[in-house]
């Protein structure tokens, strides 16, 4: 069956005898229009299913009210806490927001920036996929002269603004943590040194254990996708070595989960046996047994922060300032699995 043909301005001035340009002008309230010729206009384009084109008017106008987020997953409380915080000060402001999905893939990521300069957005939002190496497709973003502030996951190379968490301070404190406890032999699954919060994660535990006087072994040290399955595995790995950790730290909930998961199921206790600190402070953190210590990522203040930076970029006061590196201090919410 052939596609219906969408409803124009000149299909409803055809159906009233009158200009496309006065339908127009009645659309927009110009006081040139009579209420009466209004009230038809309104009547016949919902008659007809009139649907404006958003994108041919931001092209008249230069302006879409529309902001671009990109995240790599939505299944994160911490991203959907960010999302909705977005997207509470960008509405009061008159925008509206296009969430995407990279699902931590570079292809799909470069394929949601492409999708939102088509869409002509006034700005975009992003925290990167953990696949991320080349920059270029940001760079875009940056030549086309519109807004980019990236957030939890981003690189300095960019030169543009950002707002997350300290990770390395992170690390510092969930080290110095486990070694109040009397742990000596600390392992760290983390995620991919390529990212800016890893490598600093990374960097922070290294840094603390050498600070406590602790060894540094490389079999301690696991880069993952810090997925489920990732935790799960790594844990296996990590119980296979001839000289066990005593405490685990995981740099995602998510695989801080799976990594409980494995431990429940070689029947080995937590915390007496090995102690296990995730991050992110995900809902269910508080909720399996035992509860999950982790570090609180402040989402709803990271994405309040990130929209009212956009906000300070587009308005006339604004558009010289400096760039904005805001990084909010980390907390280490402590629970059974630590204590």
């Amino acid at each position: 069956m052939a596609n219906k043909k969408r409803t124009t301005l000149k299909d409803i001035a055809n159906e009233l005898n009158i200009s496309p340009a006065a339908v127009s002008k009645a659309m927009h309230d110009d006081s040139r229009i009579s209420d009466k010729t209004k009230k038809e206009v309104e009547r016949v384009a919902k008659e007809l299913n009139y649907q404006p084109n958003h994108l041919a008017s931001a092209l008249r106008k230069g302006k879409s009210h529309l902001v671009g987020v990109i995240v790599p997953r939505t299944n994160s409380n911490f991203f959907s806490s960010v999302i909705e915080q977005m997207e509470a000060v960008l509405d009061k402001a008159g925008y509206n927001i296009i969430i995407t999905q990279s699902n931590e893939s570079f292809k799909k990521e470069c394929k949601n920036i492409d999708t939102l300069l088509y869409t002509q957005v006034d700005g975009i939002i992003a925290s990167m996929a953990n696949e991320t190496v080349d920059l270029s497709h940001y760079e875009k973003i940056k030549s086309n002269g519109i807004p980019l502030i990236l957030f939890d996951r981003g690189e300095n190379d960019l030169n543009v603004d950002y707002v997350g968490i300290n990770d390395y301070d992170s690390s510092q404190i969930i080290v110095a943590h486990l070694v109040e406890k009397g742990c000596k032999r600390i392992a760290h699954i983390g995620g991919y040194r390529r990212t800016r919060i890893f490598n600093n994660r990374i960097k922070g535990y290294v840094d603390a254990l050498e600070k406590h006087n602790l060894p540094i072994d490389d079999s301690l040290i696991i880069e993952s996708s810090l997925t489920l399955e990732d935790g799960r595995n790594e844990m296996l790995k990590l119980l296979k070595l001839k000289d066990r950790p005593d405490a685990v730290y995981v740099a995602s909930d998510y695989a801080a989960l799976g990594a409980l998961q494995i431990l429940n199921e070689e029947n080995i206790n937590v915390p007496n046996d090995i102690r296990l600190v995730g991050f992110g402070n995900e809902p269910f953190t508080s909720l399996v047994n035992p509860s999950i210590t982790s570090v609180a990522q402040h989402s709803k203040d990271i994405g309040r922060l990130a929209a009212e930076r956009f906000l300070n970029l587009v308005s006339q006061d604004d558009l010289k300032q400096s760039l904005n590196k805001i990084i909010l201090d980390a907390e280490l919410i402590i629970r059974d699995s630590s204590k």
